[in-house]
């Protein structure tokens, strides 16, 4: 099985760009949009996280139940769902707002206890180093998750209106990074790292860590980048018909690219690493269609594994 673990939350969308426009509740975050998508690609997944019992619990319970994703933690929680106000900028990128709530009301018992024994992967990222007690927390899931044979990949999906202390937070993000064999930024979160270095050299560190084989990096309209010991590879963004917004684009990247390491036979550590230019091109595309699909709608709503064939024109 994959799982992900990490935040659910409500995103609050404007329904136009109008000042005063109503907003219109999304279920997200960025787990629980890649755990959906990877349920979709047709993957067995499992999504690690409290859910609370108001209503808009009941909404993220919804796309899960419809991409037939595991709740692993079935007992639901009486805090009120994590919300996320999103605003966009003239290239409809989203920006956030948060108030947290239900993402945070975990054991580590109940994680643990919730944690399947048969793992392939365990996916992490977003909101998990962000608080110190949080992070401990997770890290120990981490830990199990590596002590089931599970290959561990982290998107930082760096969320800087949530981030109080700077210094420890990269501190607690970087537990996690060392931990990961394969790692996912953006080259915003590259900035928040250090703006003076480089995309290489960002690169050249991460894979210089103990465990880390594969770095991903999106660069919006750019496209995206990949990065192993014995090669890179680059991937333009596909394009939709029709554009809806952005929102879920990098989440679904990133379970595109799983996807396609897991089939290929290569989303394991010794394989990761050996990746050369034309595997790593590959593998970048896929994920580029799935998000490029992801981006023909409105809000976060992944492409099932028939869409994407159908534009990869695979049987």
């Amino acid at each position: 099985m994959f799982v992900v673990g990490g935040e659910s939350l409500i995103d609050l969308v404007p329904e136009t760009r109008a000042a005063g426009s109503r907003r219109i509740a999304h279920p997200g975050g960025s787990p629980y949009n890649c755990a959906i998508a990877l349920s979709k690609l047709g993957n067995d997944t499992g999504f690690l996280c409290p859910i609370s019992t108001d209503a808009f619990g009941d909404t993220l319970l919804v796309p899960l139940a419809e991409a037939g994703v595991a709740v692993l933690i079935e007992q639901r929680v009486v805090a009120p769902t994590t919300t996320a106000e999103v605003s966009f900028n003239d290239k409809m990128q989203a920006s956030y707002k948060f108030t947290r709530g239900a993402e945070r009301a975990f054991s580590r018992a109940a994680l643990l206890a919730a944690l399947p024994q048969d793992l392939g992967l365990y996916q992490t990222g977003g909101f998990c180093p962000i608080e110190p007690e949080d992070a401990a927390i997770w890290l120990e899931v981490v830990d199990a998750a590596i002590g089931r044979g599970a290959v561990i990949s982290v998107d930082v999906n760096w969320r800087d209106l949530l981030v109080t202390d700077r210094d420890g937070y990269i501190g607690r993000l970087n537990g996690f990074l060392n931990k990961a064999h394969l790692i996912k930024v953006s080259d915003e979160d590259l900035a928040h790292f250090d703006p003076a270095l480089s995309i290489e050299q960002h690169i050249e560190g991460l894979l210089a860590r103990p465990n880390c084989k594969l770095v991903v990096v999106t660069l919006g309209e750019g496209g995206s980048l990949a990065f192993t010991a014995q090669g890179r590879g680059k991937a333009e963004i596909w394009s939709p018909p029709v554009f809806g917004d952005t929102v879920g684009a990098g989440d679904s990247l990133m379970a595109g690219i799983l996807t396609w390491l897991d089939e290929t036979g290569v989303l394991k550590p010794g394989a990761l690493g050996r990746l050369d230019d034309a595997a790593l091109a590959k593998t970048l595309r896929f994920g580029a269609v799935v998000a490029g699909l992801n981006c023909g709608q409105i809000g976060c709503k992944p492409p099932t594994r028939q869409e994407v064939d159908a534009v990869l024109g695979m049987p």
